[in-house]
C-alpha cells in the first residue's frame, strides 16, 4: 500500500474511534494478528485485545476524542503525536467513574501492511491519566493526596 493509502486508513480510523465505533476502528485499522509491542494492562493480543482495549477506554471515557498533532510518514510506518481528552464517565482500571475531566499526550508508531497495522509501538500518558481522575499523586488532588491532607491538616 502506498503512504497515501496507509494516512487514509489512519484518518479514517481515528474518525470512527472519535465517532464511538470502536469494532470499525479496531478492523479498519489493525491486522487480526496485529502485534503491539507496548500493550496497555491486562491488553490480550491481536485485534481482540485491541477491541477489549477501545471498548474498555470508550466506556470509562464515552466521549473520548483522539486529536492527532503531528504525522511524520515513510513508506510502511505513521509515527504520530496526539492529545487524548475524554470525561471520565464509567470504571477504568479499577477506579470508578468521577466525573473528571482529562487531557493527556501520547506518541504511536504503527507499521503497515497491506493498508493495516502489523505492528504498533507506543505510550499514552496513563499516569497523566490516574492523576487527573485522583487515583494517583500529582496533578489535582488525588485521593493519596486527600487522606494525606486529612492527617495534616
Amino acid at each position: 500500500m502506498s503512504v497515501e493509502q496507509n494516512t487514509s486508513t489512519q484518518e479514517k480510523a481515528a474518525a470512527l474511534l472519535n465517532s464511538g465505533d470502536v469494532d470499525a476502528f479496531v478492523d479498519t485499522l489493525f491486522a487480526v494478528d496485529a502485534v503491539d509491542h507496548d500493550p496497555a494492562p491486562g491488553q490480550g493480543p491481536g485485534r481482540a485485545g485491541y477491541r477489549t482495549f477501545f471498548r474498555t477506554l470508550s466506556t470509562a471515557f464515552p466521549d473520548a476524542h483522539l486529536e492527532p498533532l503531528v504525522n511524520v510518514v515513510d513508506e510502511d510506518k505513521i509515527a504520530f503525536a496526539y492529545t487524548l481528552t475524554g470525561t471520565h464517565q464509567g470504571e477504568f482500571q479499577g477506579v470508578p467513574a468521577t466525573g473528571k475531566r482529562i487531557e493527556v499526550r501520547g506518541l504511536q508508531i504503527g507499521r503497515f501492511e497491506n493498508g493495516q497495522i502489523v505492528e504498533r509501538w507506543g505510550s499514552t500518558d496513563e499516569l497523566g491519566i490516574m492523576q487527573q481522575i485522583g487515583a494517583a499523586p500529582g496533578g489535582h488532588e488525588s485521593v493519596v493526596d486527600k487522606v494525606k491532607n486529612a492527617f495534616t491538616s
